[in-house]
Parts: structure tokens; C-alpha cells; sequence
């Protein structure tokens, strides 16, 4: 766990004290601290790390599964017909010759090998990458069991920790795979005693998650806004 670092971005109000024939002095009102932290360092086992899952992509191969075989089937039957001496379909002979007769920088040329090459680089991206972005993956203390933690679920655990810090009055955490963003909203104490007592809280938190990747703790205090 670091330490507090000082606040970033901070706003702060200066007001005087005091009447007209008091000595000059100045309150400090602190409106916002923030601050980001490193990550919580992991435990260092080499077995431990796990890899993300990965998506089965069961709709777009079905769809492209179902694609593919219509259109196969489609052709085959046609073909089919031509050798039983029937005449092919008219939307292969449309095809046929729309491609014989259409130039290849003609607009809807283009415009189709633009939408096949689309379709195809999408298709090669979801076969490259794990998906399942709402999973983190969590340490493997064995080898035969993974397990993953919703982001979701994840940022309740968070907002339950910071709940439990004294001033705290409301708590909004977002949970990224590499970031975990806290605002909260003090009605009493020192801002940036507030935000030094959330880091210790949220940083022990995130290690008791057991997150392969712990994520970096962003965390950002501020006064209830004035009504009126």
C-alpha cells in the first residue's frame, strides 16, 4: 500500500476572518481533494496468474453459420437444377451478368467489397480477442479452478468499503480492468483526511478481491453541492 500522496487538482477557497480591526487571517475552505494511487502490489506467486476468459461467440458464429449454409444450399440446389437440364434461377443470371457488364470502380462495387471486407475484418477481431470485458479474472491458488469477478460486483465491494469511512456521505466507485474510479461526497471532516482513510480502505479492499490484475485506485473527494 503507498502512501497518501498529496492532492491533485485540488480547489480550495480563501475567505477572511476576523472583523474590521481584527488582524488579517485567513480560513482555509477546501472544496475537492483528489489524488490517483498505484496499483496494489500482488502477491508474488508465479501460479497465481490467470489469463481472461474467453467468449464463445455463440450469435455470431451462429449467424454466420446460418448464413453460410443458406447460401450454400442455395447454390447447390441450383446447380443442381443446371445439371438435371432445368434452367439456373434469375437471380444468379442477374448476377452473373451484373458482374460481367459492371466496371470494378463502379460505386456498388465498391461499396459491397467495402461492406464484405467490414464484415470480415469484425469477424477476425472477434476470433483474435477473449471478450468477457465484465470479467476479471481472479488468482488461481490452484490449478484446476478459475474463477472471475463481475465488474459490477466488484464496484459494490468497493462502495461498501467506502461507505464504512467516517464523513463519508455518498459514494460513486466505477470499476475499469485497469482502473477503479471512487467519487465521494464529504459532509464533515478534512477532505484529504477523508481521502487518506478511502485509500487505506479501497486499497485493502481491492487486495482482498484477489484480482490477478489489481486495478490502480483513482480517488476524488469533494463538499456536497449547495442547494439554491
Amino acid at each position: 500500500m503507498t502512501e497518501p500522496q498529496e492532492p491533485t487538482g485540488s480547489t480550495r477557497h480563501l475567505s477572511r476572518a476576523g472583523g474590521p480591526d481584527a488582524p488579517d487571517a485567513l480560513e482555509l475552505d477546501q472544496s475537492a481533494s483528489s489524488a490517483a494511487y498505484d496499483p496494489v502490489p500482488t502477491q508474488g506467486k508465479d501460479g497465481g496468474r490467470a489469463g481472461r476468459f474467453w467468449s464463445a461467440r455463440r450469435v455470431p458464429a451462429a449467424l454466420l453459420a446460418l448464413v453460410v449454409l443458406g447460401g450454400a444450399g442455395l447454390l447447390l440446389y441450383d446447380i443442381a437444377a443446371v445439371r438435371a437440364d432445368h434452367p439456373a434461377m434469375r437471380w444468379r443470371r442477374s448476377l452473373a451478368d451484373e458482374l460481367a457488364e459492371r466496371p470494378l470502380d463502379d460505386v456498388w462495387v465498391l461499396a459491397g467489397a467495402a461492406l464484405a471486407a467490414a464484415i470480415g475484418l469484425w469477424l477476425i477481431l472477434l476470433a483474435l480477442t477473449p471478450g468477457l470485458r465484465d470479467l476479471l479474472p481472479m488468482r488461481r491458488d490452484r490449478a484446476e479452478v478459475r474463477a472471475a469477478l463481475d465488474r459490477t460486483a466488484a464496484a459494490l465491494v468497493l462502495r461498501d468499503r467506502a461507505v464504512e469511512v467516517s464523513g463519508v456521505q455518498s459514494v460513486r466507485v466505477r470499476m475499469g480492468r485497469g482502473k477503479a474510479a471512487v467519487r465521494a461526497v464529504s459532509h464533515f471532516r478534512e477532505l484529504d483526511d477523508v481521502r487518506a482513510d478511502l485509500d487505506t480502505a479501497l486499497g485493502a479492499g481491492i487486495k482482498e478481491l484477489g484480482l490477478t490484475r489489481p486495478p490502480s485506485l483513482s480517488v476524488h473527494v469533494r463538499r456536497p453541492t449547495k442547494k439554491g
